[in-house]
């Protein structure tokens, strides 16, 4: 196995610990909740599901591609899609809903966008490693 396939792996699994953690935090401790503005919340509250596909996704990509099964790079494409959906449907409402400007004082906000990066930047750097995998002669 080559160093690139076990980082992305290792990346896709801390990815998917830290969306489980951010969803138990959203819910219980409610530390991560940007504003309690109820549209924020109803928005926020649609995530959970479309996120754990994603986990799903991470995770099952992760196995097969350590394992070196086939269908490590099929769930690294959907993973990879994943990530850059959510991110641009959060990146969207932020920008919408003048969100951003509240990165200079909160905590909260500056932690949404490291997860907006992370999950672009990420989901693009999967998608490219993907292309180039399949165009890879077995």
């Amino acid at each position: 196995m080559d160093l690139v396939i076990y980082v992305l792996s290792i990346l896709l699994i801390i990815t998917s610990i830290l969306v489980i953690y951010y969803w138990v935090d959203f819910f219980v401790r409610k530390g991560v909740q940007v504003t309690q503005e109820e549209c924020y919340l109803k928005f926020q509250k649609a995530f959970p599901v479309a996120d754990m596909w994603m986990v799903m996704c991470a995770l099952l990509s992760a196995i097969g591609l350590l394992t070196e099964q086939t269908y490590g790079l099929f769930f690294l494409v959907l993973a990879s899609s994943s990530l850059i959906f959510l991110a641009l449907m959060d990146i969207t409402f932020n920008v919408e809903n003048n969100l951003y400007r509240l990165v200079s004082t909160s905590r909260e906000m500056k932690m949404e966008l490291v997860c907006n990066v992370w999950f672009l930047s990420f989901g693009i750097i999967l998608i490219l490693y993907s292309w180039i995998r399949m165009a890879l002669p077995i």
